[in-house]
């Protein structure tokens, strides 16, 4: 895992522009402790900072190919490629030689073979730029899911990019400039594709391709949901999901470096943990390290609410005493996560006010640092809810039937702005339409199968709402404060093979929402309590996590 950031500028000769190019590689260097280099070329600049977690000593990066002694192609990257080995043997039986044992060469050797239909080829989480010296072109490309960041800022004559927006707000061109645009995508819960809260500047929508030529920018999706017919019985599709679900796993222990799993009580994270406690046992290798989270005084302490009805740690401990893997319990104060040093922390992290509680951000930090201690790679049972339609309003006919987002119904978790911004300002904001019209695109974009009843429609559009939109705020959340300690942390149930089966298995079936529970019982001797959470909004802690925001980064709100 690694962070990413480059120039590219037709116009001009960047290789007198190393120091600027260094600068914005810097903002990367949490995300990547181990290592930092440059390459530039006449139009281009490619910085990267890197996270050695396979090939050591091999996977140095920028990473180039040559051809008669001369640069071909240069290659920045982050992720990880869970398929790298079979990738790899299949281009050695199309001719190509290797030098490192690093992912990282597959994917440039792969660009070199296939174009930039590489990505076609890859399972994992990446996000990567690639400079072809050929036909100076550049491509921008993420992972389907969406699991790594990577933002991009046009320019006149070429585009700055990074793997986080700190990365171009760096370049001393780029102001951090907020319009109307940008701040209702910072108030209303939408998270719409591609946009961002910062004027000027876009995110690599998950499963695209951005190209970057002399006649400008085009984009091109190689991947999206898709609606097809399932034609396998219910006791096939458990046996299916089962599999899968090994396989992933499988893949997802591979590390030259400490692997753990983090482990909430839950069903997800611990069908995830159990599975890879059991490969790694089959490879000789010993017991999976897990890591759980508890708060001072919850044992005896804990209030239920309306997303946790019990404490986790006794479901943790259940786990652990079947399993047998080697757990540490990481317990947290409440009131250290007020801290102000750690709130300006996580903020940068972020690179905007959090638009959720604070505290969920700042303990994931806590605990990714305790993790990081002691790991460097992390499993983690993220997505599964929004994958197997695990959260409560999956089944809460108001929320299915409400003209929104069915977590914004369900939890009445709708930000009016009122306790925060004047009633000017509001009017022009007119943040019920942009909700409204970030609601219609995305119903919009549903793909249809044909024959679906109403039902079985509407379920697939709950369904997509929380693949394509909910999600990302889980997955940033998760990147920004894992990166920021040098942790990476993989989330298995965004393989893409596993998400456009359940995608497509009908929602109508009576048994389907225990189909996850049941591709696991072998591995569970009960059923583990499932835990999700969704933190309400608060909006005098929301003004001051924007004054901070505005103060720290020198923020121009242009509304």
């Amino acid at each position: 895992m690694c962070g990413i950031a480059g120039w590219v500028s037709y116009d001009g000769d960047l290789k007198s522009q190393r120091d600027v190019i260094t600068t914005m590689t810097k903002t990367m260097a949490r995300r990547g402790p181990d290592a930092g280099g440059v390459w530039i070329d006449r139009h281009v600049g490619l910085g990267h900072r890197r996270l050695a977690v396979i090939d050591l000593a091999g996977g140095v990066q920028p990473m180039q190919a040559e051809e008669l002694g001369q640069t071909t192609v240069s290659l920045i990257y982050t992720g990880e490629v869970y398929n790298f080995v079979e990738l790899r043997d299949e281009l050695k039986q199309l001719g190509h030689r290797f030098k490192t044992r690093s992912d990282t060469e597959v994917v440039l050797r792969g660009y070199l073979e296939w174009g930039d239909k590489v990505a076609e080829h890859l399972n994992g989480m990446f996000a990567f730029a690639i400079w072809d010296v050929r036909t100076e072109e550049l491509f921008l490309i993420r992972d389907r899911m969406g699991v790594k960041p990577l933002f991009y800022y046009p320019t006149t004559d070429g585009v700055l990019f990074g793997s986080e927006p700190k990365a171009i707000l760096a370049h001393p061109s780029v102001r951090p400039r907020v319009n109307k645009e940008g701040f209702r995508e910072l108030l209303v819960r939408a998270k719409n594709p591609e946009s961002t809260i910062y004027a000027g500047m876009c995110e690599v929508r998950p499963g695209q391709v951005v190209r970057v030529n002399h006649n400008g920018l085009t984009k091109r999706r190689y991947w999206m949901l898709t609606a097809h017919e399932h034609n396998e019985d219910l006791p096939r599709t458990i046996r299916t999901v089962a599999e899968l679900l090994e396989d992933i796993v499988q893949r997802q222990i591979v590390a030259d470096v400490p692997l753990c799993s983090l482990l909430s009580g839950g069903l997800d994270s611990s069908a995830v943990t159990a599975m890879a406690d059991r490969a790694i046992a089959v490879q000789q290798r010993g017991r999976i390290r897990s890591f759980s989270v508890d708060f001072a005084s919850h044992g005896t302490a804990f209030v239920a609410g309306d997303f946790h009805k019990s404490s986790d740690t006794p479901f943790v401990r259940d786990f652990v005493a079947h399993v047998g893997c080697d757990h540490t319990e990481v317990v947290l104060d409440s009131r250290e996560l007020a801290d102000r040093d750690l709130s300006r922390a996580v903020i940068q992290a972020a690179d905007f006010p959090l638009g959720t509680s604070g505290d969920m951000y700042s303990s994931l930090y806590r605990l990714f640092q305790a993790v990081r201690a002691e790991s460097t790679v992390a499993l983690s049972g993220e997505s599964s809810d929004e994958v197997f339609g695990g959260y409560s309003w999956f089944h809460d006919p108001k929320a299915i039937n409400a003209a929104t987002f069915p977590w914004l119904a369900a939890t009445g978790n709708t930000f009016d702005g009122t306790q925060v911004l004047d009633a000017d300002l509001l009017e022009r904001l007119n943040l019920p339409e942009f909700q409204a019209d970030s609601y219609a695109q995305a119903i919009a974009e549903t793909p249809v199968q044909k024959g679906e009843d109403a039902v079985e429609r509407r379920m697939r559009e709950i369904s997509y709402l929380h693949l394509t939109r909910f999600v990302q705020f889980l997955l940033d959340r998760k990147d920004r404060m894992s990166m920021a300690v040098g942790l990476e942390v993989r989330v298995p149930f965004c393989d893409h093979r596993l998400v456009d089966y359940v995608f497509n298995i009908p929602r109508s079936h009576p048994a389907t929402s225990l189909l996850n529970r049941k591709a696991i019982k072998d591995l569970l001797a009960r059923p583990l309590g499932t835990t999700s959470s969704l933190p309400e909004r608060a909006g005098l802690e929301r003004a001051r996590s924007i004054s901070a925001w505005v103060k720290d980064y020198g923020v121009v709100l242009d509304l």
